[in-house]
């Protein structure tokens, strides 16, 4: 399953008139880079697991869209080997030797593989996930307590690089779209191999609850 939220905040602190938040980082860029994948499997046909696209709304709410699908996938039994979210990939981390952090990386071996199947790093330890309870905060949490396996979101924002996080700043003509572009296509072997292992290589870390 690949996947992001859609929705945005909607309203937030007024600025020059303007008080619609539109949140382009935060998440149209996530969705961006879901839509930009699955126009890659569509065209190429390269994927020998089935692959779920999945937007989610209400994720703002209290992950509201993503908790009911992953409790109705569960009860339709659906075999998921992985959950790979993304959001907030509009503009690039700053002096870090990885493209993208993943939240709770300590819980399976998910980055290891994902660099070694790209054969270079692009997913990196962020300490900040951890006090800020991100794995606990986006769309890859309901299907790790649902599913109990490898569910990750993916992200570029560390608090330092981006000033308008839920803020009517979040608008797209700020957005990095070389950025985002070679996001894609970093990810994207990565992603590939990933879906096209024989055996299912990623998994959770044993002491993992």
């Amino acid at each position: 399953m690949l996947g992001a939220h859609y929705d945005h905040i909607g309203f937030a602190e007024e600025v020059d008139g303007d008080k619609i938040a539109n949140g382009a980082n935060d998440n149209a860029a996530g969705v961006g880079t879901v839509m930009a994948m699955a126009k890659y499997f569509a065209k190429t046909k390269s994927n020998k697991r089935s692959i779920l696209f999945t937007l989610f709304s209400a994720e703002e709410k209290g992950l509201l869209g993503s908790k009911y699908l992953a409790e109705t996938l569960k009860k339709e039994d659906l075999n998921l080997y992985l959950m790979l979210n993304f959001e907030m990939v509009g503009v690039p981390l700053i002096n870090k030797d990885y493209v993208a952090y993943a939240s709770g990386y300590e819980r399976s071996n998910l980055a290891e593989k994902m660099n070694e199947y790209a054969g270079k790093k692009i997913v990196g330890f962020f300490p900040k996930v951890k006090e800020y309870q991100l794995f606990y905060r986006s769309d890859n949490y309901p299907f790790f307590k649902e599913f109990k396996v490898p569910s990750h979101t993916f992200c570029t924002f560390d608090f330092t690089n981006f000033d308008h996080y839920h803020k009517v700043g979040d608008e797209a003509d700020i957005m990095d779209f070389e950025h985002m572009a070679n996001f894609v296509n970093t990810f994207l072997p990565a992603v590939k191999q990933v879906i096209n292992t024989e055996t299912q290589e990623i998994k959770m870390n044993p002491d993992t609850k």
